[in-house]
């Protein structure tokens, strides 16, 4: 009952299926035995081990550097050497074809988040990591212009000829190295073919899944992907997905220099080297355009839970004779033209009850500002919490200090109520003139 509870919560968005995709799902099932197999029964060899490391970097850099951010978003060009080493790793890795993959890569890009999606975040983690894999809907990829992938010789080639590419580069290669080279076939069939392969599956299938829940957004939260660092060590720097989806054309995925993206370092080595060149990348001011809105969000948000002074529009304009009267029955102090009730404060006040109360129905302008005592700026933004009105006409108004300090800059939304984006999503700070 309870497993049977669990499959039920993990599965209750998902879309109704229709079918089982038997093939994938018979490749999912022989590799993860195998790799289990492997890990109980086989002894392992240090050098097959390492092999194993090696080849599964290979496999993921054919998926991220090729698939990827090559095929799919075209950030970057590379040398015909390097584009035939990405697509045979790619092949490698059992993710499908090129050209099936990258076609369904835009779509997901151009319908993040929709029905459109075909690993639509918002069907739950599981349905994203492998429910699209294995099951068939009537839902079906959005539209994406892959004219492009339609054209390129080598990538249909590879389409054509992927099942036995994936023979050679997924299983015979990678038993036959350290068979080969040191005598370790079974190693080399169990670890650095089926171990490795798994291992690719989960980490390309965690950049739709984890990528889209675990993390920040810092540059942008209308959709789900989010950067985390623990994705991006899995998935071999495509953990940083809140800045690829807002930035999808630069060869990126993590802007910083000390964000963890070896596929981007293995791109900048490959243009040092000749063998990429016309690396894109988003303008830095854009960037970080898309960096402030965030940060001035989340302050939006704290501000909003702060509680400010009456805005002086709404203040009541107060007679002389009124502000006089008003003063015989509480502490009353008229300063930079505002009436303030200072009555709760008296018993607080660091120089003392009397000095407050001896000087109701005055102005203490002056005094407040230097003449008395310079008070600092948390002594003139707890003033204006304590303003009841605003005297008519004649008296002083020293406006250069009629807003607070901690209203000299306010952040405001700027939205038009006709927009579809979430409220208060782009916000602006605006220095309030005095």
């Amino acid at each position: 009952m309870r497993a049977g509870h669990l499959v039920k919560s993990l599965t209750k968005d998902f879309p109704t299926i229709t079918r089982v995709k038997w093939l994938n799902l018979i490749v999912l099932v022989i590799t993860h035995a195998l790799s289990l197999y492997g890990l109980l029964r086989v002894p392992m060899l240090t050098k097959t081990i390492i092999c194993t490391a090696c080849y599964y970097i290979f496999s993921m850099l054919g998926v991220t550097a090729g698939y990827h951010r090559l095929w799919s978003h075209r950030s970057y060009v590379a040398s015909f050497p390097l584009q035939v080493m990405l697509i045979l790793a790619g092949a490698s890795a059992v993710q499908g074809s090129c050209f099936w993959w990258a076609s369904r890569h835009r779509s997901h890009h151009r319908h993040t988040d929709t029905d459109l999606d075909p690993y639509n975040s918002e069907r739950g983690l599981l349905w994203t990591h492998i429910g699209w894999i294995i099951f068939d809907t009537d839902l079906r990829a959005g539209p994406a212009d892959i004219s492009d992938l339609k054209k390129d010789p080598l990538v249909q080639w590879q389409h054509r000829w992927f099942l036995v590419i994936l023979a050679i580069f997924g299983y015979a290669l990678p038993m036959c190295i350290p068979g080969l080279l040191w005598g370790d076939w079974k190693g080399g069939f169990y670890f650095v073919a089926a171990l490795r392969m798994t291992a690719c599956q989960h980490s390309t299938f965690c950049i739709n899944s984890l990528a889209h829940y675990f993390g920040s957004t810092p540059y942008d939260d209308r959709h789900t992907p989010r950067d985390h660092l623990f994705v991006a060590v899995v998935t071999m720097g495509e953990g940083y997905h809140n800045f690829h989806h807002q930035f999808p054309m630069d060869y990126r995925s993590a802007f910083h220099w000390y964000q963890y993206d070896p596929t981007k370092w293995f791109i900048a080595a490959c243009h040092h080297l000749g063998l990429a060149a016309h690396l894109r990348v988003f303008p830095s001011n854009e960037v970080a355009k898309g960096a402030l809105t965030m940060k001035l969000k989340a302050l939006k948000s704290v501000q909003d839970s702060i509680a400010w002074p009456i805005p002086s529009d709404e203040l009541s304009v107060v007679t002389w004779e009124t502000f006089q009267e008003e003063a015989k029955s509480r502490t009353l102090l008229l300063v930079s033209g505002f009436i303030h009730d200072v009555s709760l404060f008296q018993d607080n006040h660091p120089g003392g009850r009397a000095i407050l109360a001896q000087n109701t129905g005055k102005d203490m302008t002056a005094a407040f500002f230097g003449g008395v005592y310079k008070h600092s700026h948390a002594a003139h933004n707890l003033l204006a919490m304590t303003r009841t009105g605003i005297l008519a006409g004649g008296v002083e108004l020293a406006t250069e200090h009629s807003v607070p300090p901690s209203q000299r800059l306010v952040i405001s939304s700027t939205l038009s109520e006709e927009s579809d984006v979430k409220p208060n999503h782009d916000v602006k700070v605006v220095e309030e003139k005095s």
